[in-house]
């Protein structure tokens, strides 16, 4: 079924990691785990895996930018295959809530992208259509989406010669959410001439559905541009699938007023035996309203809380999800799980104390809570098969990815340290290394873990060196080693612990005649993005930060990297975020990473110990196959003020094709920072926000 298009093999180790994972998956093992470092192509061995196990995937990120970064990737890997993506489709998300210590009630507020509306209904057609599928997905695949079942019934299969009435056929179509509109045309929405009716599924993108009746029978079906309404093929037979997400038949719908009336009058009672008479009047006046507007209109704002009674689902029942669309013997790649993971496990707890607020003061009726995302517990049932994708495993990948087994082992803060389970992978790895034969892969099946290793990149480029200086003089060492760097034309990362001192570090440098600047969270994206771009094109030399400086960043010019601090053991300096930041310097031939401290903390001891045995392996291919390391080359993106100055099309283009920070990016960044500042109540930075997004669209145009 999965067609991999690449001009590209398998490099390096990435055979044999492939070739394991296969195999355990195979086997029927539930988790396992592909240690992969930064820059050894793990997106192409997720490929290759994705091609050899033959199943339908869903691939998760933490974050829509690096989600769109795979799903491009995946649509150039898979090109005869349906690639789709999923992730939240608002450009802008204020949630409902209620502050009860200052009496402040937040209504529901929020924008939603109706290209990225496009790409979730077409993911949820070709799951119910197809088995040649890859998701490409964020953490909005474990929130409530419906029923399946209602979504394929709702279906409306047409063929040529089929009877039906115009005015039956339109129905049908109004049920399906479609709504008429004779001047525009725009997705999901239809119109009518005479006896030809035209619509525009909402899953598709330029074109439109055109059909003709001869009386009660459908005479001709065409697809045609919805710009032009040229004609651009005809079609015997075609599927319409509903133009919304959420979809209910109209007796489900009777059926789930009823039941929320019958809860409202239950919650009345409630709070009128407890005297709470405004919270008994605010739910009453709430609920009569939207029940109204349901009757009248068939939604109603804020009808997502009356999930449960319109997907008929008892009381804490699980809320449908992208999941259930998927066929039973699906594959999951987790990618970055030392992030994504714990995304998963903390969004039910976010959303439950938020809701809580909400029902306890009236404003929701108690049906509301069970408009939820899956628990963990929930998410781990519903997988079948999953990869753990990351260059850092930790305390969970290490102890769920055993053979054999078919249930998930929770953990908990504080049963097994990161440091303590990476000591675990070392002594697993010395047991079944990379280096052992593919046909010794049933020893390793019985061994401890699966922890499959890709460690050798296909550039040659080494693991940087670590080299140790005390505290005492850790800035003049600092400005000693940056300055030997700058003049050899190369860039130095340094990290710091807080905003503060990153800030008062950057004045300091500045005064010793060095270019530098400072990069935090308070630092604006568009600020944020110059500044990376900046760095990059020799305008800034050395660039100070904090824990931004870990994963994602790719920076080739980057040689040294120097952590200042290095012994203050936490979550700045604890063995993953060690490993991630000394990975900066892992793009460059003469990479290095600098630690400054007085101690050799467990999480030093371990960066240096899993980096000596990445070196010495990789030392040793290379001299085996005589490849000689070289830096990665990436071009150089334009300035985003010279994208606002010229807007010809050649500049578009280019700046779609830059590696990090293009436009799309930086909207999706921006769109980041927006949620956030809602999230902290901070509405007038999101509404400014709000207004730069708006601006970029605009020029992007």
């Amino acid at each position: 079924m999965f067609d991999l298009v690449s001009e590209y093999s398998p490099q390096g180790d990435q055979q044999q990691a492939i070739e394991k994972l296969l195999k355990s998956i195979q086997h029927g093992n539930r988790h396992q785990t592909l240690h992969g470092v930064t820059g050894s192509g793990k997106t192409f061995s997720m490929a290759n895996l994705i091609a050899g196990a033959n199943k339908p995937t869903l691939i998760m990120s933490h974050n829509k930018t690096l989600a769109a970064q795979l799903y491009s990737e995946f649509k150039n890997f898979f090109p005869n295959n349906a690639v789709e993506y999923f992730v939240s489709y608002f450009d802008y998300y204020q949630p409902e809530a209620y502050i009860p210590r200052t009496d402040t009630y937040i209504e529901k507020d929020s924008s939603t992208n109706e290209e990225i509306e496009r790409l979730r209904l077409s993911t949820m057609g070709s799951l119910i259509t197809r088995k040649d599928v890859i998701v490409v997905a964020s953490v909005s695949c474990i929130y409530g989406l419906g029923s399946p079942e209602d979504y394929q019934n709702m279906m409306l299969p047409i063929h040529q010669g089929m009877q039906i009435s115009r005015d039956e056929f339109l129905n049908s179509i109004v049920e399906l959410q479609f709504e008429r509109n004779d001047i525009t045309f725009s997705r999901g929405q239809f119109r009518v001439r005479g006896d030809v009716v035209e619509l525009r599924p909402a899953y598709l993108e330029d074109t439109a559905v055109r059909i003709e009746f001869f009386g009660d029978e459908i005479d001709r079906i065409s697809e045609v541009s919805a710009a032009s309404g040229s004609k651009l093929g005809s079609m015997k037979e075609y599927v319409l699938f509903p133009a919304k997400q959420f979809v209910t038949s109209k007796p489900k719908v009777a059926k789930a007023i009823q039941q929320i009336r019958k809860e409202m009058k239950s919650r009345v009672a409630e709070f009128e035996s407890q005297n709470k008479l405004i919270e008994a009047q605010r739910i009453r006046m709430r609920t009569e309203y939207d029940i109204e507007m349901m009757q009248e209109l068939g939604f109603c704002q804020g009808i997502e809380n009356y999930s449960r009674h319109l997907t008929g689902r008892e009381p804490g029942a699980t809320p449908g999800t992208l999941l259930d669309f998927f066929p039973d013997d699906f594959l999951i790649l987790a990618d970055e799980s030392h992030v994504t993971i714990p995304q998963v496990g903390g969004m039910y707890e976010g959303d439950r104390s938020r809701k809580a607020s909400l029902v306890e003061h009236g404003f929701r009726l108690p049906s509301a809570m069970d408009n939820r995302p899956l628990k963990f517990d929930e998410f781990m049932k519903r997988t079948r098969q999953c990869v753990y994708v990351t260059a850092t495993p930790g305390p969970f990948e290490m102890m769920n990815s055993r053979p054999d087994n078919k249930q998930y082992i929770p953990w908990k803060r504080g049963e097994l340290s990161a440091n303590q389970a990476m000591k675990l992978i070392r002594k697993t790895l010395k047991v079944s290394s990379s280096s052992e034969p593919v046909e010794d892969f049933e020893v390793e099946r019985r061994g401890s873990h699966l922890i499959v290793e890709q460690i050798i990149r296909p550039t040659g480029l080494l693991d940087p060196v670590l080299t140790m200086y005390p505290l005492d003089g850790q800035i003049d060492k600092t400005i000693e080693l940056a300055q030997s760097r700058v003049d050899l034309g190369e860039r130095v990362l340094v990290t710091t612990l807080t905003k503060k001192t990153a800030e008062d570090l950057s004045d300091y440098l500045k005064g010793v005649g060095l270019k530098v600047s400072y990069i935090h969270a308070d630092v604006g994206a568009i600020e944020r993005v110059e500044i990376l771009r900046s760095l990059r094109a020799g305008e800034v030399d050395i660039l100070v930060g904090i824990n931004l400086l870990r994963e994602g960043l790719d920076l080739p010019e980057v040689s040294l990297v120097c952590i200042l601090d290095a012994d203050k053991e936490g979550f700045l300096r604890n063995e993953t975020s060690l490993v991630q930041t000394a990975g900066r310097a892992a793009r460059h031939e003469k990479g290095e990473c600098v630690l400054f401290c007085d101690v050799v903390t467990d999480s030093i001891q371990a960066l240096l110990d899993v980096t000596n045995y990445r070196r010495a392996k990789q030392i040793a291919h290379n001299e085996l196959h005589g490849i000689t390391p070289h830096s990665v080359v990436r071009p150089v993106q334009k300035s985003l003020q010279q994208y606002r100055d010229d807007k010809s099309e050649s500049h578009l283009a280019a700046a779609e094709d830059t590696e990090e920070y293009s436009p799309a990016k930086l909207l999706a960044q921006l769109e980041k920072e927006m949620q956030e500042a809602s999230a902290l109540l901070e509405f007038e930075r999101a509404a400014h926000l709000r207004d730069q997004i708006k601006a970029l669209k605009a020029e992007k145009k």
